[in-house]
């Protein structure tokens, strides 16, 4: 695999609280030096995450309902139209984590259909594996699928655990071919990287993406 490869896989990320207007700046321009799949950051930022890589090939991904999915349907909506309507490509939304523990499977489709409906875009479904057992995760990943999401995706990073190759061949096995598998959340090194791709993920989400890129530059040298 070379780099350019590799970094097409990617969704460079910045999610942190603190991020300031700097840090975003210098995280965008380098996706777009590298040629990333997305940049992916706060509702806040489109607008200038738009203008930073237009023309690029760079998708703007943005985050709704993040990070705890508990928000309202609507509030979700509109969050959505709002980042489409600014320039994002692509959606990761919360699912309703404990709407979905509760067995309210009725809601939950509503909750994704409200953002799929909304985006005209590209929509990855935030299970956040690690609080759910597997049958809530292929429940999920059933549920993802009838709303029309795009993909199914692991991890906020915010939670106490992220992506695991395990959940990610789970999440492949319950999902129709044409859609796809998102590993975010603890991935820092290549080898990080390149199992969560082996264990069926096409997409990765990642904070230290030059990290895992260097690596297998050297890797490749050998």
């Amino acid at each position: 695999m070379t780099r350019n490869e590799l970094a097409k896989t990617i969704d460079h990320t910045i999610l942190k609280a603190e991020a300031t207007r700097a840090q975003v700046e210098e995280t965008i321009l380098y996706a777009r030096g590298q040629g990333t799949a997305s940049v992916c950051l706060n509702p806040c930022w489109v607008p200038l995450a738009a203008d930073l890589l237009a023309g690029s090939g760079v998708a703007v991904c943005t985050v709704i309902g993040f990070p705890l999915g508990a928000t309202t349907s609507y509030a979700k909506a509109k969050e959505t139209e709002a980042a489409r309507e600014q320039g994002a490509a692509e959606m990761d939304m919360v699912l309703n984590i404990g709407a979905l523990k509760s067995g309210m499977e009725d809601y939950v489709l509503a909750d994704i259909k409200a953002v799929v409906h909304a985006s005209d875009a590209l929509v990855k479904v935030i299970l956040e594996t690690c609080y759910l057992t597997d049958a809530e995760i292929a429940a999920a990943c059933r549920l993802a699928a009838e709303a029309g999401a795009t993909f199914v995706k692991t991890s906020t990073g915010f939670g106490p655990q992220g992506a695991t190759a395990e959940n990610v061949r789970l999440m492949r096995q319950s999902i129709p071919l044409e859609m796809q598998v998102k590993a975010a959340g603890g991935i820092g090194t290549l080898q990080d990287a390149l199992a969560m791709l082996d264990a069926g993920a096409s997409r990765i989400g990642a904070s230290r993406t030059a990290a895992i890129l260097d690596a297998l530059d050297a890797q490749n040298a050998r």
